[in-house]
């Protein structure tokens, strides 16, 4: 393709496939648009096309949408749904695989325009489920209107036998048309609780992912033996003095080379690791510590699995404000993930992990929590196990501690 530089042979599959794929997209630019004249057109230096080309480095999904623009233009066609979400999920296996922190960065920037794209889309399922359920009273008060007329007609008119029947008949007609509505309406107040709950869930998200895209791009350019120090300057002259030191984090894998790993990745930061093999482990230990900041929890164990150890936190009042993240090896599908943040979690990672993400992510939910601890608010008393975290939600005015010791 006439300048590109060649594949780098070092390449992973998953960045040699997206690196393809980008290269076969760019083609249906060459040979009318060069790479130095598509870098003009796109503020780039020919460097850095020429490195996203070649699979040396991983473009932005900003990137990648304006390349299909351009192609789509200069074709006079419109890509595919299919071609998009293929591109996506290149994309983001690509990113996942490539462990670095300005890749961490990209993947937290993708997850964050993710959540805000079904934070929307919620939005948007609110408003016609809402404008449903309006529409639907609508009909029922007027089909109560039109009940009520005909019970007067049918008063007036009860003399008449042969007309009587026919007013019955009509009666039960509306009555039956009144229930299946009166179904009708239950069923949408449902749809929109939940399609509401999620976009609750979303925009909640949003804001844990924004802490922890500023907790990573602190980390670009740091000491990896230092890099908690950046991300939780900002809140060092605002935390209150802890009575109890460093803050823990629980780890639950019941692989011992998993466990070697985690405390690896976690072991030179500011906070102590507590490392157990099973989720009957995870719970005695949240008995015996009250300091424990953030839980990083496997989703395939023996016996009790990841899901049912979550609910078993979550459903007591001493820890089920303290922030789980998943560690799961079976795919981020939307089914795996609404299941997991049902169960109680508030981000999923899936592996092999970029330690560089899973470090961002401790990072903010450790900062977040050494900075509320200190002031603490008592919880409502009818607040139900599977809400979410008080602490965890933009609130400073009045903060609430993420757990109360047993």
């Amino acid at each position: 393709m006439g300048n590109l530089q060649p594949l780098s042979p070092d390449l992973n599959e998953e960045c040699r496939a997206f690196a393809e794929a980008l290269r076969s997209l760019f083609a249906g630019l060459w040979p009318t648009v060069s790479v130095r004249r598509y870098s003009s057109r796109r503020h780039l230096s020919p460097g850095a096309l020429s490195r996203y080309l070649s699979g040396q480095r991983i473009p932005s999904w900003q990137f990648v949408q304006d390349l299909l623009t351009d192609v789509g233009a200069d074709r006079g066609t419109v890509a595919t749904l299919e071609t998009v979400e293929l591109l996506r999920s290149l994309h983001a296996a690509a990113l996942r695989t490539s462990a670095s922190v300005g890749h961490a960065v990209q993947q937290l920037q993708f997850q964050l325009a993710e959540a805000d794209r079904l934070s929307r889309r919620s939005a948007a399922h609110s408003d016609v489920l809402g404008d449903a359920l309006l529409d639907k009273n609508h009909r029922i008060a007027d089909l109560e209107l039109r009940l009520n007329q005909l019970e007067s007609d049918w008063a007036r008119e009860r003399a008449r036998a042969d007309e009587v029947a026919v007013y019955a008949d009509d009666r039960a007609d509306l009555l039956l048309e009144k229930q299946d509505l009166e179904k009708e309406v239950a069923r949408l107040e449902t749809e929109l609780g939940e399609a509401l709950r999620r976009r609750l869930a979303a925009e909640a998200r949003c804001e844990l992912l924004e802490r922890q895209l500023i907790a990573a791009e602190q980390q670009a350019g740091e000491d990896p033996l230092r890099i908690e120090a950046a991300a939780t300057a900002d809140t060092a002259d605002t935390a209150a003095p802890t009575a109890t030191g460093r803050p823990r984090v629980l780890v639950v894998d019941d692989q011992p080379s998993n466990l070697v790993a985690l405390e690896a990745v976690l072991a030179a930061a500011d906070w102590d690791v507590l490392a157990v093999t099973s989720g009957p482990d995870a719970l005695k230990a949240l008995l015996q510590h009250n300091d424990i900041a953030v839980i990083v929890l496997d989703v395939q164990m023996p016996g009790m699995d990841g899901y049912a150890t979550a609910a078993q936190i979550k459903g007591r009042a001493q820890t089920r404000d303290i922030p789980i993240i998943f560690v799961t090896a079976i795919g981020s599908d939307p089914e795996n993930v609404l299941r997991g943040y049902d169960a109680g979690a508030v981000d999923f990672i899936v592996k092999p992990f970029d330690p560089w993400l899973l470090r961002a992510k401790v990072t903010a939910l450790t900062g977040m929590y050494l900075n509320y601890r200190g002031t603490p608010r008592p919880a409502p008393a009818n607040r139900p196990p599977h809400t979410t975290t008080d602490w965890l939600l933009p609130s400073p005015a009045t903060p609430a501690p993420p757990h109360q010791p047993p």
